[in-house]
């Protein structure tokens, strides 16, 4: 296999997959939009390229996989805005197309379970856009594509640790709200089992094994910093964020069995016990 990869939209998940594959001879490029990240994306041997600003035609002609992150914006995908033709002219000669997309996709269940299988049902603009991103990757014909639908990602600096020692922490509390979550270091496994293994036209679910009201893990990490218990918040009452207030306009309980299945992922972060334990131990 050519451990080479494209990676378009180099975030959070991207770059942990990168701590993976880069110390096993991958090479991997990885786009930015920021100037200010090309020091930062070089630094974990990584070559950084400024997107949008440079055109990306002969390294997704020449790079056999391709990772994707960039979020739809209000017009559309924009890496199928500005290189679909590419995409469908190379289709045939990839070996591994991954796209990071939600479980924003399923919409509201009030709690109960989905599934991959379960109807598209967006409840938000974001979810919606998602739904028709996925939709356009899958109309060109022949691409080895596979989506990965990601649940609340936390990980190393990003996670309730700092809200919670700073004493901002509120615990927010909606009645029957549940949210399942990803470490991002489960997210890297997942994408390195398969890119070794490709199946063309694969959508798994990325989450741990225990959905869990977003109040418990506000307290439970106040319990492991050995702090007071953040205060609880009516969320019709809270002051909040447009976004984050969008975020409790779902409630649902996603399914991982897929992907346990066909690679034989496990979460080493099965819950968010176990995360925010080690997040604790990494950044005491």
């Amino acid at each position: 296999m050519q451990k080479r990869l494209l990676s378009i939209g180099h975030g959070f998940s991207a770059r942990a997959l990168a701590g993976r594959l880069v110390p096993l001879g991958w090479e991997i490029i990885g786009t930015t939009r920021s100037a200010d990240n090309i020091a930062g994306i070089a630094q974990t041997g990584v070559a950084p390229v400024l997107w949008p600003g440079t055109d990306l035609t002969p390294l997704i002609e020449e790079m056999p996989h391709v990772l994707l992150s960039a979020a739809p914006g209000a017009g559309g995908d924009p890496v199928l805005d500005a290189y679909r033709d590419v995409f469908v002219r190379r289709a045939s000669a990839l070996r591994w197309v991954g796209y990071l997309s939600t479980t924003g996709v399923y919409g509201d269940h009030g709690g109960g379970w989905v599934d991959e299988d379960t109807a598209l049902t967006p409840a938000t603009k974001r979810g919606q856009a998602r739904v028709e991103a996925e939709a356009a990757w899958r109309e060109i014909e022949g691409l080895p594509l596979h989506i990965f639908r990601l649940a609340g990602i936390y990980g190393p600096g990003r996670g309730p640790f700092a809200k919670v020692r700073k004493g901002t922490a509120r615990r927010i509390i909606k009645q029957g709200q549940v949210f399942s979550r990803i470490h991002v270091e489960d997210i890297a496994l997942a994408l390195d089992l398969s890119l070794a293994a490709p199946d063309p036209g694969a959508i798994y679910n990325l989450c741990d094994n225990d959905p869990a009201p977003p109040q418990d893990v506000i307290a439970h990490a106040a319990e492991l910093l050995g702090l007071p218990l953040p205060p609880a918040v009516d969320f019709e009452t809270a002051e909040m964020t447009p976004m984050a207030r969008s975020f409790y306009a779902e409630s649902k309980r996603v399914r991982n069995d897929r992907i346990k299945d066909a690679l034989g992922w496990q979460p080493r972060y099965a819950d968010y016990r176990t995360g925010l334990a080690d997040l604790l131990k990494k950044d005491p």
